[in-house]
């Protein structure tokens, strides 16, 4: 089940699943309504006969300085599609995974382990995922539900060109060297083994592991470190 705003690019990554042997359905989704969550989870359902796996990887981004942000609108938004989309999704899938032994994946972010400069809404809302997702696997001790969160360093996709500026707009155009960071399709791999392993973190760069560390005994190096990634778009 493929499900995003966009039917026609789906619709491509469809017919490259079936071409590979698998079944593919479509469901055109904005997650920033509540209601598309909660039927995409049941048409899920009905369709497939269960569910085996939630993927949570739905996400808007924000660059921008906080004292130059025009439009606090846009924190309201990133939190609504980047953390309660989660919430309410999971909320729906979670009987059906629990019927399965399944599993919960959580798409975050650096962001969500660490400050991030330009990226306040950003970090917030990631903030936000990780700490429900980590929560809800505690409550599910026992239950045979996983839940893998995945924390991939920059990744060259729409993401960036469409992050909201200070003035509430998309900025039409990224900041980052995308030659120098992560594909998309590098990491979707990562995703994937993660998943297999049914790991509960995956940080998917040397950075991101050695800072998690790092910032225990020297804080203030990480954050320079932070600052220096984010004015190099790399």
């Amino acid at each position: 089940m493929l499900a995003a705003r966009d039917a026609v690019r789906l619709e491509d990554v469809a017919a490259e699943c079936r071409g590979r042997g698998a079944q593919a359905l479509v469901v055109p989704t904005d997650v920033a309504s509540f209601e598309d969550c909660r039927a995409l989870v049941d048409r899920a359902v009905a369709h497939y006969g269960g569910l085996d796996v939630l993927v949570n990887n739905a996400g808007v981004g924000m660059i921008a300085r906080f004292d130059e942000v025009q439009d606090l609108e846009a924190y309201d938004r990133l939190m609504r599609v980047n953390y309660l989309s989660c919430v309410h999704l999971t909320h729906r899938a979670l009987p059906h995974l629990k019927r399965s032994r399944g599993l919960l994946v959580a798409v975050a972010s650096l962001a969500g382990l660490t400050g991030v400069p330009t990226r306040t809404a950003y970090a917030a809302s990631k903030h936000a995922v990780i700490g429900f997702f980590d929560s809800l696997r505690i409550e599910l001790l026992g239950t045979g539900v996983a839940v893998t969160i995945v924390a991939p360093d920059f990744v060259a996709s729409q993401i960036h060109k469409r992050a909201i500026g200070p003035d509430g707009t998309a900025l039409g155009k990224t900041p980052m060297q995308e030659s120098r960071i992560m594909s998309a399709e590098r990491c979707a791999e990562l995703i994937l083994d993660a998943m297999r392993k049914r790991s509960r973190l995956a940080v998917f760069s040397a950075r991101g592991r050695l800072g998690r560390y790092a910032r225990l005994v020297t804080p203030g190096l990480i954050d320079r470190i932070a600052l220096r990634a984010v004015r190099q778009g790399k």
